[in-house]
């Protein structure tokens, strides 16, 4: 019968399948040769020594066993050509994943997204890296894939009780993804390989009968006695479905205010802001890995950093090892930081957001805006942040100390931010409380975290799309909003989730509240 063993190993073993095989045998007291496989469950490293270890859980399979291979595979998809249309507003992970769920569950959907499919993406990256040009439609937070395809593919979560993590990170690797997904403890894909597995989920609904729309935008939605019709597009169509899922992601300011517009109950809500700190990545493993050269066997080091500065949690946030950072900006006159690696996580330059947690009450300045306050909080400040810095798509920049310290940076040296930045003093972008407490929390990271508070270590500001400024309530049961019946808020847009794996079992969860209801009507 297979074995399942836990054991610590050294980098070096765990990235050999010969030396593990040996080190195993030892362990069970076997022959090398009386084992036929070793296949990892589970992986994860622990650096809290000064040798680094790898902790693996692995599965044993002994020669005098038949050996069966799990194949992941697609659940039982239904052609759904002629079946009742949903409309799926994003074509995000919650987006696509609620239409892979309705065709599961015989249902057709019918996405509409306001950008451009994944390789159409690309041109209007460029754009916005080479010539400073923002097209509002399509950029790294609009069009196929949402946010994430283009921001890292990080999955994740601690949201361990919204659902059944593992079904997804099985369904990203029938779409393509890497097995590892299955066993890393911090699982990532990397964003030079996500555009494909979206293109593969948006063939997959078309296969089964499903329609996919992309530079549609919808600009109404249709409602007779607080109940949903269908949407209206930005060339005057009409879409009709009795059941809506919106989707459309933590930056479409303009959905926000047509809720608010047809007095469509939505409100405020906190998030984080702050700035986006580039590292040289040699650092950061100097400081998590204890060592002055990390070697061949580890991964660039990742760092996770929570503190509580007068009463408020700062922390880093889509840490990315081996990464760059991108311009992030969905409109002109703003500028706007993210971060992404690609899946080898090898470039030279470590970032991570650094932010702050605002409080409702610190939108009081424009509770003129009701439940946009927040939005208008956060607009106020990508804009500023774009005049400071020249009004393209360069960002104001500081080094570490110079900032802590109040001082303009005599210079900036070239960074992963393929714009450009500005050299400003930071304090100017910000609010004086946001200010203070990050000065403060640089000087309390630099004690935990020997060596990151350091002149090396360039913020580029801001970091303001961390979660959505707004959220749309819902019913806790039925998931519909609780005024508009048929219409079903999904997703990180609608406050409900935070990454592309609560985003997708949050889009599975509406679309099966979804159904439900039809079922029932």
């Amino acid at each position: 019968m297979p074995q399942e063993l836990q054991l610590q190993v050294l980098p070096e073993v765990a990235a050999s399948m010969d030396l593990l095989t040996e080190n195993i045998a030892k362990m069970v007291k076997t022959s090398v040769v009386d084992i036929k496989k070793i296949t990892v469950l589970k992986r994860s490293i622990d650096a809290r020594q000064k040798q680094v270890k790898i902790n693996l859980k692995v599965k044993i399979f002994f020669s005098d066993e038949e050996l069966i291979v799990e194949k992941i595979d697609f659940p039982d998809y239904k052609n759904v050509t002629n079946a009742e249309t949903v409309i799926v507003v994003g074509a995000g992970p919650a987006g696509y994943f609620a239409a892979l769920q309705l065709i599961e569950l015989g249902v057709k959907p019918v996405v509409v997204d306001r950008g451009k499919d994944v390789r159409g993406r690309r041109r209007d990256l460029k754009s916005i890296n080479r010539d400073h040009i923002v097209n509002p439609d399509s950029n790294y937070c609009f069009g196929e894939g949402g946010a994430g395809t283009y921001s890292d593919g990080k999955l994740y979560t601690r949201s361990k009780k919204r659902g059944d993590v593992h079904r997804i990170l099985e369904l990203l690797v029938a779409f393509g993804a890497p097995q590892d997904i299955l066993v890393d403890a911090h699982p990532h894909i990397g964003t030079n390989k996500l555009p494909k597995i979206m293109q593969d989920m948006r063939e997959k609904i078309i296969e089964y009968g499903g329609e996919v729309h992309f530079e549609t935008r919808v600009d109404d939605f249709l409602i007779t006695n607080n109940e949903i019709k269908g949407v209206k597009i930005q060339d005057g169509t009409i879409i009709s479905a009795r059941k809506v899922i919106l989707a459309t992601g933590h930056s479409a300011r303009d959905i926000f205010e047509l809720l608010h517009k047809k007095d469509i109950f939505i409100e405020a809500k906190p998030f984080a802001l702050g700035v986006r700190a580039e590292h040289p990545q040699s650092l950061i493993d100097t400081i998590q890995y204890s060592c002055d050269y990390r070697g061949e066997f580890l991964p660039p080091a990742p760092y996770s950093i929570v503190k509580q500065v007068n009463g408020r949690g700062m922390y880093s946030f889509c840490m990315c090892p081996g990464g760059v950072i991108a311009p992030c900006a969905t409109a002109p006159g703003e500028v706007v930081t993210n971060g992404w690696s690609p899946s080898k996580r090898d470039q030279p330059t470590a970032n991570s957001g650094i932010v702050v947690e605002l409080r409702l009450e610190d939108f009081k300045p424009f509770e003129k805006f009701g439940p946009l306050a927040g939005m208008e909080f956060q607009k106020t400040i990508e804009q500023k942040a774009w005049h400071l810095a020249g009004e393209t798509q360069k960002v104001p920049a500081q080094r570490m100390v110079d900032f802590c310290n109040r001082k303009v940076s005599a210079d900036i040296p070239k960074t992963s931010y393929v714009p450009g930045t500005t050299s400003v003093e930071l304090g100017e972008v910000f609010p004086d409380f946001l200010t203070q407490i990050m000065r403060q929390g640089f000087l309390d990271f630099g004690k935990s975290m020997r060596g990151y508070y350091t002149n090396e270590a360039i913020l580029h500001a801001p970091e303001s799309r961390t979660s959505s400024p707004v959220r749309i309530p819902r019913e806790n049961d039925s998931l519909e909003h609780v005024q508009i019946k048929g219409l079903y808020p999904c997703g990180e847009g609608a406050g409900y989730a935070g990454g592309i794996i609560s985003a997708a079992i949050d889009g599975e969860k509406c679309a099966i509240k979804c159904v439900e209801s039809l079922i029932h009507q």
